[in-house]
């Protein structure tokens, strides 16, 4: 298991976040990204979560809604990772992974996709 602290695992993030194409995260709304040491269950058996409606179920949306949220587990991703590099590429495979939630791709056509 990899040792980072909080901070620095949340600018991986944002630096990650930086490198994805522009015409992923330009359609983003109503959403922030939020790291988190674990899931609620404790488990490490969790990367990402997305919590909130995917743009294809908008619809359903309110006024005033409270944002979208990506929530990206550090300790999560520190168990199975065991290089800066595989990080970098699993905190990648992640957050596309859950920006694909967002516009509404489901895991199975992620997995037929490769991101999953």
């Amino acid at each position: 298991m990899m040792e980072m602290d909080a901070e620095t695992f949340e600018q991986l993030v944002i630096d990650e976040l930086d490198l994805l194409p522009d015409d992923m995260v330009d359609g983003l709304d109503n959403i922030v990204f939020v790291v988190e040491d674990r899931p609620e269950d404790g488990s490490l058996d969790l990367l990402g979560l997305y919590d909130g409606w995917a743009l294809t179920e908008r619809d359903r949306y309110g006024v005033g809604e409270l944002p979208d949220r990506i929530i990206v587990y550090r300790e999560s991703h520190l168990a199975v990772c065991e290089s800066l590099d595989e990080l970098r590429d699993e905190l990648h495979t992640t957050l596309v992974h859950e920006i694909a939630h967002f516009y509404g791709i489901d895991d199975d056509r992620l997995h037929e996709l490769g991101w999953a």
